[in-house]
């Protein structure tokens, strides 16, 4: 069941998630995309954090995202890119006219049935459906450890992946990969991207409080954090790729 609450606490924020949310691996891309394609759509684009590895990987991309602070960042960082108003249920494009559909740390917000039909109707016959989201590295015992701060009730390893762990309607599950990469942060960009996530923003003043107290308490013990600036903050990206039917 999708929480729409929590999926519409990003409405407001722009240039604060595309400063401080990580990027996402090229090779994520290249899984997807093995070759050039003539049209690729990025959905749920946010500001273009993914939406900028498919410029290399398309003739033409479009990104579809429906908060306007996100689409007007995207903009600005890519003007080659069609930045359209929409949202996964109701795809402002075409039918059957791209190659590809990325949906990169958003696929859990969606409604699945009517989302996967939209994603269906715009793909060409064949076409290639990538999920993709970054998650915490079991590894990383600190970052872990502020995962389950900001996500108390759930597991932080899949609790969004899991949305793409069976085959899809009107879609034949092709692969899954894991990319593993290593991140270089400071502490300071690294409290504030907790900020841009959905559960502070849709918590009260007292509980983002609580929260960012006990996220300074663990990078203050950890051995790895303590007394440092800055540190290496491991990742895995997941990557699903579906093919229409």
């Amino acid at each position: 069941m999708v929480d729409h609450a929590l999926a519409r606490s990003f409405e407001s924020i722009g240039e604060d998630y595309d400063l401080y949310r990580p990027g996402f691996p090229s090779a994520a891309a290249e899984i997807i995309v093995p070759e050039v394609v003539g049209r690729a759509l990025d959905l749920g684009a946010g500001t273009g954090k993914f939406t900028r590895l498919l410029l290399r990987r398309a003739d033409r991309v479009i990104a579809v995202e429906p908060s306007v602070p996100m689409l007007t960042v995207l903009r600005a960082n890519l003007p080659s890119v069609e930045a359209v108003a929409g949202t996964a249920e109701n795809i402002s494009v075409e039918e059957a006219s791209v190659d590809v559909v990325t949906v990169a740390q958003a696929f859990h917000w969606f409604d699945r049935e009517p989302a996967c039909a939209e994603i269906a109707r715009v793909l060409v016959p064949g076409g290639a459906l990538g999920l993709i989201w970054n998650r915490a590295n079991p590894a990383c015992a600190w970052d872990m450890a502020c995962q389950r701060i900001a996500h108390p009730a759930v597991d932080a390893t899949d609790a969004t992946v899991e949305s793409a762990a069976e085959e899809l309607p009107g879609f034949e599950f092709v692969r899954h990969d894991e990319v593993a990469w290593t991140e270089w942060i400071s502490r300071e960009h690294y409290v504030q991207r907790w900020s841009t996530v959905s559960s502070f923003l849709a918590a009260d003043q007292p509980r983002r409080s609580a929260m960012r107290a006990a996220i300074d308490d663990v990078l203050d013990t950890s051995p790895e954090t303590r007394g440092r600036t800055d540190f290496e903050l491991d990742h895995v990206t997941e990557v699903f790729v579906y093919r229409r039917v």
